[in-house]
């Protein structure tokens, strides 16, 4: 039985933990503490991390279990004379969801340093500048300092300091609603894990590898490289995708929360293997788990480059419904995310070498 107080104790420390594109250290030191009584990790240079059962036989064919670690954020660029800190986007961001907002500075001793994104204040503001489009550019992370001395010297920051958004996660449990950051992807790993302990004392006919790829929020880098070190006969992709219930009419909606994980049949850079696809779907349905499907004509996921490797791979995205994604709160139910476990075990449990092929 999926044992939700663990997982969501789980979800939170992987929310709460800063990780930026390419500097998730923080993110994989909490996976391999979480996964030591499931089987060994391993890394590589661009800090994917890598879960293999203890329970492996050679010769069986082998699911990849995928999401990935990153979040989007920010990076310094340059520090000016006055202490304020110039900054460039990590990842996607619209510029008028990120000023008035805390973020973390990580500093030259490992410290996070807490500041807030500022903007000139509107009482200096002329006319035109009230009504130009808000730039990045024209935005500043302020941390209290008044020189760029005081910057480098005192609170040690340097250039090209990771910042990440400042949020804490929590969920209310009246309403089944999650609020926090890195959502995406931070629900995918909390899924994979969970679905590995889950499937950890089964015997499978398939060897389960779980990747949790870095620098996806860049173009998909890190699952590129998880792809050609795997070379999975199968893949599941674990996402957190942006909720649409809010801002498109009810007919159109496919991705909600608290209506099950969204099953994508294709995006700008995939296609759905269709008779997975159809595998999954059926496979909900016949076991009473709700989910949606979704088309959609932008975005993209791991599962780009995982489903183009090797001779090909079959693979499916299970996306826990994410609202208000790449900006500090995301909002999502557990619910979603334990349906989407749920589905990834009924699945991998039915695999086995005759049915992967008929894909």
């Amino acid at each position: 039985m999926i044992d939700k107080q663990t997982n969501l104790a789980l979800i939170k420390q992987l929310s709460d933990a800063n990780g930026i594109s390419g500097f998730e250290d923080e993110v994989l030191d909490i996976i391999k503490n979480w996964t030591k009584d499931i089987g060994t990790t391993s890394r590589d240079s661009l800090l994917n991390l890598y879960l293999e059962s203890r329970k492996t036989t050679p010769g069986k064919p082998v699911v990849q279990l995928d999401c990935h670690t990153d979040e989007v954020g920010f990076m310094v660029k340059a520090i000016r004379d006055d202490g304020m800190i110039e900054f460039i986007t990590i990842g996607g961001w619209i510029p008028t969801n990120v000023p008035a907002h805390r973020v973390r500075v990580l500093n030259r001793d490992g410290r996070y340093v807490p500041g807030v994104v500022a903007s000139k204040p509107p009482h200096f503001m002329t006319e035109s500048e009230r009504k130009a489009p808000l730039e990045i550019t024209a935005l500043v992370i302020d941390i209290g300092a008044s020189s760029r001395q005081e910057v480098v010297e005192t609170y040690r920051i340097p250039i090209a300091a990771p910042v990440v958004p400042d949020a804490t996660c929590t969920y209310d449990e009246t309403h089944d609603i999650l609020i926090g950051k890195a959502f995406d992807n931070r629900l995918g790993c909390a899924s994979v894990i969970a679905t590995m302990r889950e499937l950890a004392a089964e015997q499978l006919a398939v060897d389960i590898v779980g990747a949790f790829a870095s620098q996806e929020e860049v173009g998909t880098r890190g699952a590129t490289v998880t792809a050609r070190k795997v070379k999975p006969d199968i893949a599941i992709v674990f996402e957190g995708c942006p909720a649409d219930d809010t801002v498109v009419p009810a007919y159109a909606a496919q991705t909600v929360v608290k209506k099950g994980p969204m099953l994508r049949h294709i995006d700008a850079r995939m296609i759905t293997n269709p008779r997975f696809q159809r595998y999954a779907l059926d496979m909900a349905a016949r076991n009473g788990i709700p989910v949606q499907e979704a088309v959609r004509a932008a975005g993209a996921t791991n599962g780009a480059p995982i489903h183009m490797s090797n001779q090909g791979v079959p693979t499916i995205v299970i996306g826990t419904p994410v609202r208000y994604a790449h900006t500090h709160y995301g909002m999502s139910a557990y619910s979603d995310f334990e349906n989407g476990v749920k589905l990834a075990i009924k699945i991998i449990k039915s695999l086995d070498r005759e049915t992967i092929a008929s894909f």
